[in-house]
Formats: structure tokens, C-alpha cells, sequence
């Protein structure tokens, strides 16, 4: 079974790994429902989609799904203020549309988690937390979090909430990887950094990160030779993310699992509470998942994937 985390607002508790959905369609409704029937299997209960994500069929996808009498077995979470073709969606009238359309997509009156897809640093954030607390007021979402959001405006939005007697953000979702991103993998998206770590750690403010095992950089089909996938050379290839695939690769063959499964372990064994966005696509990648997950790191072996010391005691 599969560990799970709390956040602030939520009664159920969400699960270590996050179902992600960005290729569901309702062309293939079959695939979708088996990979989300695979998932809970594995003990998942959270399932994440958005707005944007297949132009809204992964929203209809998931809600022809729960339709099916599934609703009472998962935690739903869905984003919405993506940049469209205009510009910045971050303002009252766009996100009430998209949300409504995401839970009418949903075929639900109510999402557990709803996360802004993007910042937009121009807005104040009073005037979001106006917003988005007015969501929990009508029932449309029990809590909310920043996806993309620099902690610098998360820290700014929780102490103007607390100084206003609102509800302030319960998560956030950056990217957290074993690899660190170079430069972001699309546009507006945000990577944690040291100093970015460190203020989770003290802040305690869960992450919910995407891309966890850094778009397959961690699955063995590349190595310092190949450069068959653009992204993934800009973004991971440079020596020192090859240092940390060596070193996970020897730990995996320590513990006698795989490499992209110790890459999603640390992800999962941070000194704060995380939960980590996972994309099979069959059922023999949600197994390898459901393994990462239930590896347990020690402080010295995290430290030591990430290069911070030379050596693991023996």
C-alpha cells in the first residue's frame, strides 16, 4: 500500500503517487480506465488533470470514468489559468469559466485540489486569494496550491492570508527530480533549487512535483551519447545529472530494483512531504512506479544522489 500525505483542507489524505493524465482522451476511454482501475490497484487515490490537458478531453476522459459509479473512490485535482494564444488567464472571470467547464468536463460539482497552472506575477496576490477562497466558499474545491509558483510568492501568499483570515495555498507543485533541470522544460515552469528546497523544509508546505522521474531521463533508454531527444538533452543532459544516474544506478543495483525506481524514491524521501505525478502507460511501468515508491532512502543516501557527499558509509 502506498504512503500517503495530509493537506491542509482535504479529509482523505493524498497518495504518494499521483495519477497524471495528459494523454487520456475519450477516443480511448478503454486505456484510460484501465490505466486508472491499474493505478488504484497499486493503492492509489489521486488523480491529476487540468484545463488544458488534451484540449479538455483528459477532464472528459476522467469524468466518463468517475461517471461509472467511481467518484467516492478518488481524490480529483485539476488546474486551471494556463497562458492561452491572449495572454495570462490569471483573473476572476477567466478562472470561474474554466472551472466551471472543468467540473462540467468532470461530470462532478467539486474537485478536492484545484491549482493555478501558472503565476502571474502582476496580479497581486491578495486579489487570488480573494478568488480562490471564494471557490472553497461556493464548494466548488476543498483546497487549492500554486503550480509553478516561486516560493518567494507562495511565502508572500500565506502570510498576507494569514494577516486576512483566509486560506492560504496547501501545496505546491514544481517539478522535483532527481535531475536538475538546466532551463525550464516549457515555458513559465519552475524546478527547485537548493535555496527552494530549503524553504520547504522549513515551511513544511507539501510538494506535489511533476516530471519526478525528469521525463525519462532516469529509464536507461539514454545515455551521455544519445542526443535522439532534444528536450531532454536542453534540459538534463550535463555531467553532473550523469553523476547523479550513476550513483542511482549503482543504489539500485544495491537494492536490487531499477534505476528510475531510486529516482523516484528520492523524490518521495525528502526531509518535507511529497507526492510525485507519475505517467504509465502500461501496467508494467505503474508496477516499477508502485516499487519507487515503496523504497526507503536513508538522509545519507539522498544527500549522496544528489552529489552533496563524496561517499555512502558502508
Amino acid at each position: 500500500m502506498l504512503k500517503s500525505i495530509n493537506i491542509e483542507g482535504l479529509n482523505t489524505p493524498v497518495s504518494s503517487l499521483i495519477m497524471g493524465s495528459d494523454y487520456f482522451t475519450p477516443e480511448k476511454q478503454a486505456v484510460a480506465s484501465e490505466m486508472l482501475e491499474n493505478y488504484l490497484a497499486i493503492g492509489g487515490n489521486t488523480i491529476d488533470t487540468a484545463f488544458i490537458y488534451s484540449g479538455g478531453l483528459s477532464e472528459a476522459a476522467i469524468g466518463n470514468w468517475l461517471d461509472e459509479g467511481n467518484r467516492d473512490r478518488v481524490n480529483i485535482w485539476t488546474k486551471g489559468g494556463h497562458p492561452n494564444q491572449n495572454g495570462h488567464t490569471i483573473n476572476k472571470h477567466e478562472l470561474n469559466e474554466q472551472l466551471k467547464i472543468s467540473l462540467d468536463r468532470l461530470k462532478t460539482d467539486k474537485v478536492e485540489l484545484y491549482a493555478l497552472h501558472r503565476d502571474d506575477p502582476s496580479v497581486p496576490v491578495g486579489a487570488i486569494l480573494e478568488w480562490l477562497n471564494q471557490f472553497v466558499e461556493d464548494g466548488y474545491i476543498s483546497t487549492f496550491g500554486g503550480s509553478n509558483w516561486e516560493v518567494s510568492r507562495l511565502e508572500e501568499a500565506n502570510e498576507y492570508a494569514a494577516k486576512n483570515g483566509l486560506r492560504g495555498f496547501s501545496f505546491s507543485s514544481p517539478n522535483l527530480s532527481l535531475a536538475k533541470a538546466k532551463e525550464a522544460y516549457w515555458a513559465g515552469c519552475i524546478s527547485l533549487n537548493d535555496e527552494a528546497i530549503k524553504w520547504h523544509q522549513q515551511s513544511s508546505l507539501p510538494v506535489l512535483s511533476w516530471s519526478s522521474q525528469a521525463r525519462g531521463f532516469f529509464t536507461g533508454r539514454f545515455d551521455r551519447t544519445d542526443f535522439s531527444n532534444e528536450d531532454l538533452v536542453r534540459v538534463f543532459y550535463n555531467e553532473t545529472n550523469w553523476g547523479r544516474f550513476d550513483r542511482a544506478t549503482e543504489l539500485a543495483k544495491q537494492k536490487g530494483v531499477s534505476t528510475i525506481e531510486v529516482a523516484l524514491a528520492y523524490v518521495l524521501n525528502q526531509a518535507f512531504p511529497t507526492a510525485a505525478i507519475i505517467g504509465p502507460q502500461n501496467n508494467q511501468e505503474m508496477i516499477s512506479c508502485g516499487n519507487g515508491a515503496s523504497l526507503s532512502l536513508t538522509t545519507e543516501e539522498v544527500n549522496w544522489l544528489n552529489l552533496e557527499t563524496s561517499s555512502l558509509s558502508s
